[in-house]
């Protein structure tokens, strides 16, 4: 397991770059939390007030206190957070930049999708870096966040990311060592003052990056 790192600390929050294959928070499944390890090495307790799925790595944030905690999340519920990832894709999006405008709902499979009657408002910003061959480097902006939101909506496009084993043609996506998305920066208003928290990209998304071809295009990260 890769270490987690920390990106940045006060007296109010705990910001680390997860690693792919850690879950934030204790699972089913088994395996160690990030928030089991953090707290296992802290001597004390954490507040969760994001959650990045296990196979996604990058910047995540952790509250320290209570009255922290309630004021983190209403930053978030408000979506006064900007959360930028970057996503290598399997095709290319239908233009440079764009907004994805679809609502998601939940189904009983874990999968998330389009519902354009039953599902919650979504939106997703991105833009285009480069493209090589049938693949896309894109930099995303969630103005929602909702569970799976950016695996689901390049997937409603016809560019799954790459790697995805959960969206997507299992056995082309199977030849991927990760899933290709890492939650690269957030950025809000903390205590009055702004604050910009970034992981920068792993080795493991790195790597994938050149093999694809798009290594020059990293530059924007």
């Amino acid at each position: 397991m890769h270490a987690i790192t920390v990106i940045y600390e006060d007296d109010a929050l705990l910001a680390v770059s997860k690693p792919e294959g850690v879950p934030t928070i204790p699972s089913v499944r088994g395996g160690i939390s990030a928030l089991e390890l953090l707290e296992s090495e802290r001597g004390r307790k954490l507040f969760v007030v994001h959650r990045l799925d296990k196979a996604v790595s990058g910047a995540l944030i952790f509250a320290k206190t209570a009255d922290s905690h309630r004021t983190l999340n209403r930053i978030f519920m408000e979506r006064t957070a900007d959360k930028f990832y970057a996503a290598i894709l399997c095709g290319h999006p239908r233009a440079e930049s764009g907004l994805i405008d679809a609502p998601l709902r939940q189904f009983g499979s874990g999968r998330t999708g389009v519902d354009l009657e039953k599902g919650k408002p979504c939106r997703t910003e991105y833009q285009l870096l480069g493209a090589e061959g049938d693949f896309s480097l894109v930099r995303v902006r969630l103005i929602t966040g909702r569970r799976h939101q950016i695996r689901a909506h390049f997937f409603s496009e016809g560019a799954p990311i790459a790697g995805d084993l959960r969206y997507g043609d299992r056995a082309g996506q199977s030849c991927f060592p990760r899933l290709l998305l890492h939650s690269w920066r957030i950025r809000f208003n903390h205590g009055g003052t702004p604050l910009e928290i970034t992981a920068p990209l792993p080795e493991s998304f790195l790597a994938g990056a050149r093999e694809l071809g798009l290594g020059s295009y990293l530059e924007s990260f």
